[in-house]
């Protein structure tokens, strides 16, 4: 029973922290939206991890994937979690 919340509440933590990523990223396109309090506060969470993707990756034109890469990242280092949380707690 402790293993599924502990699973629970790692994944609700991960959704959050994307959910998070992905309205940072849309309000990117809205000016005015990222001078709004929600904005700065999303900046202040987001953009230290994102940061770490735009020096790597380069625009494309007027694209920028660090983004998406950086979802895709996070969703692996969720699922290495999973694995390392389970097998640490079917250790004992």
């Amino acid at each position: 029973m402790t293993f599924y919340i502990i699973m629970y509440y790692v994944s609700l933590a991960f959704k959050a922290y994307s959910f998070m990523l992905i309205a940072y990223i849309l309000m990117s396109w809205i000016p005015a939206a990222q001078n709004s309090a929600i904005g700065r506060m999303l900046e202040k969470v987001c953009e230290p991890y994102l940061g770490i993707f735009r020096k790597f990756i380069p625009p494309i034109g007027m694209i920028d994937i660090s983004p998406i890469v950086a979802i895709f990242l996070l969703n692996f280092i969720q699922n290495g979690l999973f694995i390392v949380i389970q097998k640490i707690y079917f250790m004992f």
